[in-house]
Order: C-alpha cells, then structure tokens, then sequence
C-alpha cells in the first residue's frame, strides 16, 4: 500500500512480486481486417539484434514452441493489437524476459507478427555492503534462478547478515502458465528488522533505545486470470514484535503508550487476502497511456497473539496521459506524458499499532520522511507527475503529492501520531530525474514539503 518498499514496508501480502522491466509495442500498419499469416519467435540481444557478432542467429534458452503456447494470438487469427497487449502482459508475469517488442512484416494481404524477445539471465548473483545507525554493517546477498525447475518457475532468495541480525526474503514462484490453463502459485518466507517509522519523532522506549519492528512469517498464493482481471488468493502469516536495540520485547513507550495491539509486546496476524488487478495500460512495463487498477481486501482470522478480528481494504489506480506540451521529440524509453496516482484504503476492526497506514517518504509524500505525515485507521493519497524527455536515456520529472489520514490518527491504539504531533495531513512538491542504465531506471528526486523541508530520494523504478 503506502511506502511498500522493503526497507518501509514489510509484510507478507499475498500477491505475486511484480519486476522491473521493458515491453514496447511498435507501430504496426492499420491491420484491421488484416489476417495474420504466421506468428514467429525471434531472440534478440540487449540492442534488439537477432543475430551475434559473428551473424549467426541468436538461441534462446527458453523453447519457442513454451512461448507460443502463452501467446493468444494464432496464425489464421484476425490482426488485434488487444490481443497483442494481453500476450505482453502474460509474457510480462512470467518474469522471464527483459524485453519483448511486437513487429510485423507484409505477407502478400497478410501480415506475419513477430514477438522479438530479450532474455533475462538464467540465473543472477549480488552482493552489497551498507551501514545502518541501527544493525551496524550489513551484507546484502541475494540470488536469483530463473531456471529452477520447469520454464517459467524461479526462485529468489535475499539474506541481509549484519552484526546484530539477519534478514531474509525466500520466494519460489510458479506463475499463471496460458498453455493447460496452469493455476500459478508461489510461497515465501520472510524476516526484516527495522526502526519504527510509526513510533518515531524523539518519543522511544523507557531505556532510551528507539522502537524496533521485526516481522516475520509466510505466505503461500495462488493466481490466474479472472475474464479481463487477474486475480491473486492468498494464505498469509506475520508475526509482529516491538524490541530494543537488543532485540528485548518493548511492551510500551517512554509515555506508557501500547505499542501492540495484544500488549504482550507481540502481535499475530492470520490473514486470508484476495487481489484483483485490471490492466488496461499500452505497455506493461513502460506505459504511455491508459490505466491500470488494482483492488484488494485482506481478512485476518482470529489466532494467536492478539486474536485480531478485522478488514483491510485497498485501492490503487494509474492513469497516464500522453501529451507534447514542450513538443519534444518522442522517446521510446522516457516519453512525455501526465501520470496521476490514487490510492486509499481503510482497516475494519482491530488495528495493530503497527499496522496503521504510514504515510510519508519516498513511495508516498515526497519531502518527508517515512511516517511522518501521519499514521492512520484509514488513508488517501494522491500524486501527479509530468515526465519529459532530455535524451533517450535520460528523462525529467515535475510533481506534487499529497496525502492524509482522514482525520484517524486518534483511532489507533496509543495515538501514535498524535502523540508525536504529526499533522495528518501533508503535501509536497519537487523535480526529479531518471536515468535509464545497464541495471535499470535510476531515480534522483528533490521533494520540499508544505513545510519548508527539503529530502532527496534515489531509488530505482518510477514512482509509480
């Protein structure tokens, strides 16, 4: 939901991980009424070619008879570009490729459509170094295998070892397969520790130590397509636990406010979830236009620690808007375009401290920090941009973003908000640019809040 990423949000959701990429459509010929002849698979390498240094073609890893088989549109078939759209966004989920584009070629009154694919690494390896105030020097590690198994399965694993704790992320995915209408699946397992951005602003524990989170548990999930919707069903366990610096159990703050829902010091949630994402947008990966709406509600059973009864409901949607306003030239990779965001959700029923929606940060109101906004029964959040082109690789970004919890800051338990002045209510503004590099799309934002304060945010991916 709000400030999803890993070191803002954890939790186990339920809903299959979606990864960065490209897939573009090229402009093809007004094809209405136009039969299409043959279907073709065609390797390419990270410049589009299909052949190597040496002019032989370019072998995929992955079957071409496995990628037909995902692919809606048939020799014989009439000529749809909404066909051609919904076969991106199956090849899209099966997080396989890095880059797919759609090109046709004349045959005599027939076309012949030919799905160019870039291969993603069969397999890939990574290892950082960071410092954080609070688990000293860590060691990021995290392996990918996209050959685990049959075609599309992969397996992800991220392990964070530091001097005081270790993190991880294990994920073994098996997505919607078209051919046999294969049910897709995943399951997962996870650990993250961080500082509580719900129970921060200079008010901590009775021992002087800042308020940690850490939350661990799994989930297990099913998807498939639902008509023109994709849906996800999902079985999701967390267990939430509030600690000091020495990982002892904190039960409450300096001020004697509860800082979990059971007052034990930890909370469990068993929770059943059910997602559903209408995708109407150009290009899964880059869009240029349309929408793509996303609706979710998650339903806790009451188990465990805190034996919690409630509803969480949520709802995400993105429209992007093409325009020349400066009449500069198109770019295939960073085009001019509005993009506008909405998001709110609500939590029925009990509410763990930590499970209040925080609002703030980089993936929220650009211009505070995570949390400080507010942290809220219920919320909503709004955020425009206006992307532009300096370069092909290289783009701009003018936007505004503004959010509130709704006047339900006092509806938590403790009012660990109010108890830390924080207004609710907040607005920012700022530019920023993208920078489209061998690793992906980096992004530089400068965002100044409604009060005066300046943060900078770099992180990959567009905001949204």
């Amino acid at each position: 939901p709000v400030d999803s990423t890993k070191d803002e949000f954890a939790g186990g959701t339920g809903i299959l991980p979606v990864h960065q990429g490209l897939i573009e459509i090229s402009q093809a010929p007004d094809a209405g009424g136009v039969y299409v002849a043959e279907v073709k698979i065609r390797f390419v390498n990270s410049r589009g070619e299909a052949v190597d240094k040496k002019g032989n073609p370019i072998e995929g890893r992955i079957s071409e008879d496995f990628i037909r088989g995902e692919l809606k549109l048939k020799a014989g078939d009439n000529y749809s570009a909404d066909v051609v759209r919904s076969d991106l966004q199956q090849l899209q989920q099966l997080g396989l490729f890095e880059k797919v584009t759609v090109s046709t070629e004349e045959v005599g009154t027939d076309i012949n459509v030919i799905y160019n694919v870039q291969e993603r690494s069969a397999r890939s390896f990574g290892v950082n170094a960071s410092l954080d105030d609070d688990i000293g020097v860590a060691i990021p590690l995290s392996y990918t295998d996209r050959t685990f198994g049959t075609n599309p399965q992969r397996l992800l694993v991220e392990v964070q070892p530091s001097l005081r704790d270790v993190e991880y992320n294990l994920q073994f995915i098996s997505p919607y397969v078209a051919a046999g209408d294969r049910l897709g699946y995943s399951v997962g397992a996870f650990r993250d520790r961080k500082t509580s951005d719900i129970f921060n602003n200079d008010i901590d524990l009775p021992n002087g130590n800042r308020v940690r989170e850490i939350r661990m548990g799994g989930n297990l999930a099913v998807t498939r397509p639902l008509g023109d919707w994709r849906g996800t069903l999902g079985l999701n366990y967390t267990n939430i636990s509030t600690r000091d610096r020495n990982l002892n159990i904190a039960r409450r703050d300096e001020l004697g406010n509860p800082l979990t829902f059971s007052g034990s010091g930890v909370d469990e949630l068993y929770t059943v979830s059910f997602g559903a994402t209408l995708d109407r947008r150009d290009n899964p990966f880059n869009p240029t236009s349309g929408s793509i709406l996303s609706l979710s509600t998650e339903q806790s059973i009451p188990l465990g620690a805190g034996n919690l009864v409630s509803n969480k409901l949520l709802a995400n949607y993105i429209q992007y808007v093409p325009v020349t306003l400066l009449g500069i030239s198109e770019s295939e990779e960073l085009p001019e375009m509005l993009a506008f965001n909405l998001q709110a959700g609500t939590v029925i029923g009990d509410l763990p401290p930590t499970e209040a929606f925080r609002l703030g940060g980089r993936n929220s109101v650009r211009g505070y920090d995570s949390g400080d906004v507010g942290s809220g029964r219920s919320y909503f959040l709004a955020s425009g941009e206006y992307r532009f082109p300096f370069g092909r690789d290289v783009g701009g970004v003018i936007f505004v973003d503004f959010a509130s919890d709704l006047g339900t800051g006092d509806s938590v338990l403790g009012k660990p908000a109010s108890v830390r002045d924080k207004p609710g209510t907040g607005a920012g503004v700022g530019v920023g640019v993208r920078v489209r590099s061998p690793f992906g799309l980096i992004r530089l934002d400068v965002g100044v809040s409604d009060g005066g304060e300046i943060k900078f945010v770099l992180g990959t991916k567009q905001r949204f």
